[in-house]
C-alpha cells in the first residue's frame, strides 16, 4: 500500500470527510482491521482564505508547495490537495515535487464520462466557478461542456460555503437556495452537477437533485485509495 499525502485544513470540516472516506474505502476493499497509510499536513485556513480574498495567489501557491514538500518528506508516495479551489496552483505544485499529484478535476471528469454525460453544471467557490483552472480543465482536457450559475447565484453559493459550511453550519434555508440553483442549472441543460467544493456535499445529497450529483470529496478520496492500492 502506498502512503497517501493529504494537504488538508481547507476547511478541516471537509478534511475529516477525506480521512473518513479514505479509511472506510480501504477497509471495504481489504477487510479486517486494514486502514490507510497516510500523512496529512493541515494548514490554517484563515491564512489561506485571506490570501484568496486579496488575490495573493503567488503567496498561496508557495504555501501549497511547502505543504506538498512536507508530506513528501514525511514519506508520502503521492499527494492530494483536499480542496477544489487550491487546484488553481496544482500544476505549479506538481513542478516542485517528484511524487505524483492526483488532480481532483481529472478524477471527477472520469466519473462524469463513465455515466455517459457531456454537459454538466458546476457549483463551488467563486474562484472555482469563474476561473479557467477548473472548468477549463474539464472542457479542454476532458471534452465536457460546463454551465455555471448566474452571477447572483454564484454569490449565494460562495457565501454559504465560507460563512456557513466551513464553520460547521448547515442551514435549511441555504439548502433550499442550493436546490433552487441546481434546478436552474438543469433547466439550462445540465445532465449532472459537479459539487466543485469539498464542503458542498455536507449540505446537499443525491436526493436533492433531479440529475446525478458528483461529490468531488468522495470521488477524490476513493481515487486516492485506488491509486494507493494499485500494484
Amino acid at each position: 500500500m502506498k502512503t497517501i499525502g493529504l494537504i488538508g485544513g481547507m476547511s478541516w470540516e471537509s478534511s475529516i470527510e477525506y480521512y473518513r472516506i479514505i479509511n472506510e474505502t480501504v477497509r471495504a476493499k481489504l477487510g479486517g482491521l486494514h486502514s490507510a497509510k497516510s500523512i496529512m499536513y493541515s494548514v490554517d485556513f484563515a491564512e489561506i482564505e485571506a490570501l484568496q480574498r486579496q488575490g495573493e495567489w503567488h503567496e498561496a501557491t508557495q504555501l501549497m508547495i511547502d505543504a506538498a514538500r512536507h508530506v513528501k518528506n514525511g514519506g508520502a508516495d503521492f499527494v492530494i490537495i483536499c480542496t477544489n479551489t487550491m487546484h488553481m496552483m496544482a500544476d505549479e505544485v506538481q513542478k516542485h515535487i517528484i511524487i505524483p499529484l492526483l488532480h481532483i478535476a481529472d478524477a471527477t471528469a472520469e466519473k462524469v464520462k463513465l455515466r455517459g454525460l457531456r454537459k454538466i453544471g458546476l457549483i463551488g467557490t467563486r474562484f472555482t466557478m469563474e476561473e479557467d483552472f477548473y472548468k477549463g480543465r474539464l472542457t479542454k482536457k476532458h471534452g465536457l461542456e460546463v454551465v455555471i450559475p448566474t452571477a447572483e447565484e454564484r454569490e449565494i453559493v460562495h457565501s454559504v460555503i465560507f460563512d456557513e459550511l466551513c464553520i460547521g453550519e448547515r442551514k435549511k434555508s441555504s439548502k433550499e437556495q442550493y436546490v433552487h440553483i441546481m434546478d436552474h442549472l438543469v433547466k439550462n441543460g445540465a445532465e449532472g452537477i459537479v459539487l466543485g467544493c469539498t464542503e458542498v456535499s455536507l449540505l446537499v445529497q443525491d436526493e436533492d437533485s433531479q440529475v446525478p450529483l458528483f461529490d468531488t470529496t468522495k470521488i477524490h478520496a476513493v481515487a486516492a485509495v485506488e491509486y494507493a492500492l494499485k500494484p
